[in-house]
C-alpha cells in the first residue's frame, strides 16, 4: 500500500502572525486561505508549501472546534500528521484488520476534495494520525 506524509496540521492562535513566519522565516509560500465552517470542524486553515512539503495552519474558528479543545488541552503546536495513501477504504480496511480503530465521527471529505479520517491516537502514542486520498485526481 502507498502511504508518503501528505501533510503537517499546525494548531495556532495567531494565522497572520504563523504565516508570516513560516512565508518570511522559513521561506515557504502561501498556497492557499480559507475557512472550513462545517459543523465539527470550524476552523481557518492557511496552507504553505516549503520545497515539497506542506504545512496547514490550523485556527479554531468557535470554542467547540476540534482544534479549539486540542488547544485547550494540548496548547498551540503539531496537531496532527497526515498520511496520504492511494484509497482510503481500502486503508482504512487493512489496518482494521490489524486492530487499529478509528475516530469514524471524523470520516468525511472536504471542499478540496480530500477524504480523510483520524485513528485513534492511542494507536500511536498520543499522536493524531490523519489518513487521506485524493478520489478526484484518480479520474
Amino acid at each position: 500500500m502507498f502511504m508518503q506524509i501528505d501533510h503537517t496540521g499546525i494548531a495556532v492562535r495567531d494565522l497572520d502572525e504563523a504565516i508570516t513566519f513560516y512565508t518570511t522565516v522559513l521561506g515557504g509560500e502561501l498556497m492557499d486561505r480559507y475557512t472550513n465552517t462545517a459543523t465539527g470542524v470550524e476552523t481557518e486553515l492557511a496552507v504553505i508549501h516549503i520545497g515539497e512539503d506542506v504545512i496547514e495552519l490550523l485556527r479554531p474558528t468557535s470554542n467547540t472546534s476540534p482544534i479549539a479543545r486540542f488547544m485547550k488541552a494540548r496548547g498551540k503546536g503539531v496537531h496532527h500528521i497526515a498520511y496520504r495513501v492511494d484509497d482510503l477504504d481500502q486503508a482504512i480496511a487493512k489496518h482494521m484488520q490489524n486492530g487499529i480503530t478509528f475516530l469514524d465521527d471524523t470520516l468525511r471529505t472536504t471542499a478540496k476534495g480530500r477524504r480523510l479520517i483520524y485513528m485513534d491516537p492511542r494507536h500511536s502514542g498520543g499522536v493524531i494520525t490523519e489518513l487521506c486520498d485524493y478520489p478526484t485526481e484518480k479520474q
